[in-house]
């Protein structure tokens, strides 16, 4: 027979006769023993004595079932009454009580066990998923009414139900009070608490979660699952993937290709860095445009790194990579000086080309950047001479009093076989810098609202940052800024504090309009209030050219610099940003303020510039330097000059020490190309002769056949006022392309691919291999990797 019905009637019993009276109580519990302790077997024969007695039961057991459950107060979830809640680590505020008496009842252990079993089986939930809450534990307290040994502290059950007038206890509490009963007398030891922990129904939810790793912006490395032999890598977020948004690749501080990322071995990589937009073009050039992938390896030894580039190559060989083109940017707002190309000249009618030098290297950066984003290069913003005068040549130290020395070379023009090409090189004066003259300093920069980019601003304050760090102790520097007005942000501080001037520059911010007049006169006027005589004083002006407040228009700015010029304070303009970059104003001024000029693209560019060619950019050797040739009509028919648009000069003004020419500073490098048609040859591009009755030639007793020209320079000294002036001869010697050194042919070749950039209406061959070719057999010397840079960008432009 199922032993719970007889349970319940014996629970029942004990609930209405509860009572002060104990002896009562003593009564129930035997009765319970008794029926405990009698066989099954007996209570089994008993009921198959007597059918009727059977039924009976069978009803009563089914009754009682049934009221297990559909009775409402046993739901599934085994929520229970809370009478206090503590935390895990606390202890319960101890209340004092006053002492009870205790009764021991005599109960066995197996029989508290077969008690709790049974109550065990009446309340187990069923299809309940239920979770431990660790951090909450319900604390229940016998009270001392009960018979059970009072804690310390007693915490009272929940208040009982009212119907119909009479107070009616819950069933779970009825449970609760039983088991209490039970449980305080187990083989007599007296149980002081006991200790619910809570459940509760849950849930059960599947959370999918992505792990990202963010690397300065927040970046997405793929691998194209579309051809797998390929192993491309694309950085999402660039541009629209392609074969074309193939990354840079650095490893250990050098560009390599995508190679050496396939044959190097994990376990020998120390970090994989990920940069992407203007921070990665601003640190790596416009090269960066689809991203870079900075990779530094663990410490290797030299056999390792040679073994990993060998791997690299041969890799290269079975899978030559093939660079797509980009897709194009249109250039919106940024402006140009128009120039028409130089045309050819005939010396009979023109035997003198008169031109100021050019130091100047801003049009080679501006374009690189632009054929690197896939933009199309307007032609005024090619200047030929320089981007020819951007590369460094192996020209000779001079070795007479002169600030520099002069190279020339005859040969073939390589676009034009009919045609010759000469080139005229000349090499300032290497300076100590140990024994250079003391500087005086103004930087002044722009931080207008145009300014806050990527690429202005921020590389702007990097690149002064560089800059400062090549100064000495006896150098002076002062800060001015301009926006809607200028100020003064660091007064003269010397050298040697570089930590003042990196916080001086590290504060700039940008916003507001751009006065920029106003800031070149307080430039000006800082740097005449801390002139160093004999010394080295000059204004540094980094913007992007937008001035709209004020002096801004080119005609009022070049009188502005003009007039600044006479107090001996020299001009170095540096060009940031793209979009409304004013290439014509910087140009203009460095050419008017007796200064140099060039385009920062990249932090690269910026360490080039001002710290690989400091010297030439801050100390000028020589200044107002010009260049005269005269052209022997006997065997040249026509020439003209290539590039050096906007530095022509009148041939009465060679002579004029007023009119400002060019300035070259230490170690600076000035390169020239004249293409020539020889006397005598049939081509469309020479002039037409004019039949000129009184300047008529005559070939008898001249003895200047052997010439082909006479070239003649004028330069002054940095503090002078007086020219002094070189002549030389040049010889008329040809040589074939193949003997001419890697100088002149590659020189040759950059001249070449400006003019296709260009269009020029005086190039035949226009055709990208043969400019490659050209340029492949010319860079044996490239001491910093610029010419190889060259050819990628030949490259690129079909």
């Amino acid at each position: 027979m199922n032993p719970r019905d007889p349970l319940n009637d014996i629970f029942k019993k004990l609930d209405h006769s509860e009572s002060n009276d104990l002896s009562s109580k003593e009564k129930i519990w035997a009765m319970l023993e008794n029926k405990l302790d009698q066989p099954a077997k007996k209570e089994t024969k008993e009921f198959s004595l007597n059918r009727k007695w059977l039924a009976a039961a069978a009803v009563i057991l089914f009754a009682g079932i049934t009221y297990l459950f559909v009775k409402p107060t046993d739901k599934q979830t085994p929520i229970m009454a809370k009478t206090e809640s503590v935390n895990v680590a606390d202890s319960p505020v101890e209340t004092p009580i006053p002492p009870q008496k205790i009764v021991q009842n005599d109960i066995t252990t197996s029989q508290v066990e077969k008690i709790k079993e049974e109550k065990k089986k009446l309340n187990a939930p069923k299809d309940i998923i239920a979770y431990q809450e660790p951090a909450k534990v319900e604390t229940y307290y016998a009270a001392p009414s009960l018979g059970i040994s009072p804690s310390a502290s007693y915490a009272p059950p929940p208040p009982a139900s009212t119907v119909a007038g009479k107070n009616v206890e819950a069933p779970r509490m009825q449970d609760e009070r039983r088991m209490a009963r039970k449980l305080s007398n187990a083989d007599g030891n007296i149980i002081k608490e006991v200790t619910l922990v809570g459940f509760k129904a849950q849930k059960k939810q599947i959370t999918v979660a992505r792990e990202e790793t963010v690397v300065s912006p927040a970046m997405g490395i793929k691998r194209s699952s579309v051809n797998t032999d390929m192993n491309n890598v694309v950085i999402r977020g660039v541009s629209t993937p392609s074969q074309a948004n193939e990354p840079l690749y650095v490893m250990n501080g050098e560009v390599v290709n995508n190679n050496y990322l396939k044959v190097l071995s994990p376990n020998n990589i120390e970090s994989i860095n990920v940069l992407k937009g203007e921070k990665a073009t601003a640190l790596y050039g416009t090269k960066a445009a689809n991203g870079v992938i900075v990779i530094t390896t663990k410490d290797l030894s030299k056999r390792e790194l040679r073994k990993i580039k060998r791997k690299a190559r041969k890799l290269e060989k079975e899978n030559p990579i093939i660079t797509l083109p980009q897709p194009k940017i249109e250039v919106s707002k940024e402006e140009y000086p128009e120039f028409t190309e130089n045309s050819f000249e005939s010396p009979a009618t023109a035997p003198l080309s008169t031109f100021s030098v050019d130091v100047d290297k801003a049009a080679y950066s501006n374009i690189r950047r632009m054929i690197n984003y896939g933009q199309t290069v307007p032609k005024d913003a090619v200047r030929i001479e320089e981007m020819i005068n951007y590369f460094p040549y192996n020209y000779s130290q001079p070795t007479d009093q002169h600030p520099f020395s002069i190279s020339t070379e005859y040969s073939i023009a390589p676009w034009n076989p009919k045609h010759k090409l000469l080139k005229i090189g000349l090499q300032g004066k290497n300076l100590d810098l140990s024994k250079a003259p003391k500087s005086n300093l103004v930087f002044l920069v722009d931080v207008s609202g145009s300014m806050d980019q990527e690429n202005k601003l921020p590389l702007l304050k990097k690149s002064l940052a560089l800059m400062t760090e090549k100064l000495s102790s006896e150098d002076k520097v002062s800060l001015v800024a301009y926006a809607g007005s200028a100020g003064l942000v660091l007064p003269a501080t010397p050298g040697s504090d570089k930590k003042k001037i990196l916080e001086a520059i590290d504060r700039l911010s940008a916003g507001g309009s751009t006065a920029g007049g106003a800031g070149i006169q307080l430039a000006y006027k800082i740097a005449r209030e801390n002139l160093i005589k004999n010394g080295n004083n000059r204004v540094v002006i980094a913007t992007d050219g937008d001035f709209n407040v004020g002096v801004s228009s080119r005609k009022d700015l070049t009188s502005l610099i003009e007039e600044e010029r006479k107090s001996g304070v020299f001009l170095t303009c540096l060009g940031f940003g793209m979009g409304n970059f004013k290439d014509t104003t910087l140009e203009t001024l460095a050419k008017v303020g007796n200064g140099n000029y060039a385009y920062i693209d990249n932090l690269q560019e910026a360490n080039k510039f001002l710290v690989k060619e400091f010297a030439g950019t801050m100390y000028t050797i020589a200044k107002d330097v010009k260049i005269q040739i005269e052209f022997n009509p006997q065997n040249i028919q026509a020439y003209r000059l290539i590039g050096y648009e906007n530095r022509l000069l009148k041939d009465e003004d060679f002579v004029n020490d007023a009119i400002d020419a060019g300035e070259i500073g230490a170690g600076h490098q000035v390169t020239a190309l004249y293409e020539i048609i020889p006397t005598g040859t049939e081509d469309e591009f020479s002039p037409k002769n004019i039949n000129l009755k009184y300047s008529k030639k005559t070939e008898t007793g001249n003895s200047f056949g052997k010439e082909l020209a006479t070239i003649k320079f004028r330069y002054k000294k940095p503090d002078g006022d007086k020219s002094i002036e070189i002549i030389k001869n040049i010889d008329n010697k040809n040589v074939t392309l193949s003997n001419t050194s890697d100088d002149f042919r590659f020189a040759a070749d950059v001249a070449w691919f400006g003019m296709k950039l260009r269009d020029s209406q005086y190039l035949k061959d226009k055709e990208t291999k043969s400019i490659l070719n050209l340029g492949k057999s010319a860079i044996k010397y490239d001491p910093d990797g610029y010419r190889n840079e060259f050819l990628k960008l030949v490259e690129l432009v079909k």
